[in-house]
């Protein structure tokens, strides 16, 4: 009996013992035939993981706490913030943060396609560009878990209709109430916008201040970030970059 084996027998029946027997000898026969060893080998009809549970954040594939979990984690980090949880004024905040989060979090429970999939066909032959400018949101940094904030402004040439105007609205909200960064979420909306709709292009700008540049680190506040993406004519065309950059400033000081 080889030294694997010893460890394996020990406590065990005799009848164990016969099984524990074969079994190694199966695993090197099979490590004999050139066979890889390991986990593969020993579980061959384990099916991996399905691609869109690795891409995709869910329940699922994340193992989402419960809520009781949740609340607990904030007690953990109220007392390393050198805080009582227990005291009159943050006994109930745990539960608090955690109802905030299901709301300031909430995007990830929203699909941005399934937003933009009715579209008004009656539109009189209008094509030229639809524009929502000045659209707030409201998002938090996944660097820091910090806000940041400002304004978003669309525009899309439509070619088989028009959507609702506050679906752009729903789509903004539905990124930015995810931890983000800009530049990730600027791109998003104009990939949701793009490969729904199908537009001749489309145009996406946010200008944003970010509270982890005002409140840690370099500590500036009042600093704007502007991003852009343009897809279609709009990437195409330099004029319609401007034209879009006019609309968006149109009125403005």
């Amino acid at each position: 009996m080889d030294a694997a084996l010893k460890s394996l027998s020990y406590g065990m029946s005799d009848d164990e013992r016969r099984m524990s027997a074969v079994g190694l000898d199966g695993m090197r026969g099979a490590n004999d035939a050139g066979l890889p060893e390991g986990p593969a080998n020993i579980a061959p009809n384990v099916a991996p993981l399905p691609e869109s549970a690795q891409r995709v954040p869910n329940e699922v594939a994340l193992g989402r706490p419960s809520r009781q979990e949740a609340e607990a984690a904030v007690r953990t980090l109220l007392r390393w913030a050198g805080d009582d949880p227990t005291r009159e004024g943050l006994i109930d905040t745990p539960a608090r943060v955690v109802k905030a989060y299901e709301q300031i979090f909430g995007g990830y429970k929203v699909d941005a396609d399934a937003l933009l999939e009715r579209v008004f066909e009656e539109v009189e032959g209008y094509s030229d560009v639809v524009l929502v400018r000045d659209i707030p949101f409201y998002s938090h940094c996944e660097h820091h878990m910090v806000p940041f904030m400002g304004l978003a402004h669309i525009a899309y040439y439509p070619v088989k209709g028009v959507v609702g105007l506050s679906k752009l609205a729903r789509v903004v909200d539905a990124f930015a109430k995810r931890l983000q960064t800009q530049e990730t979420m600027t791109a998003q909306i104009a990939d949701t916008i793009e490969s729904i709709l199908q537009p001749r292009g489309c145009a996406v700008m946010i200008e944003a201040e970010h509270l982890c540049m005002a409140m840690r680190g370099v500590q500036k506040a009042g600093v704007s970030t502007i991003t852009t993406q343009f897809r279609g004519v709009y990437k195409d065309d330099p004029s319609e970059q401007v034209r879009f950059l006019t609309l968006v400033r149109g009125g403005k000081a």
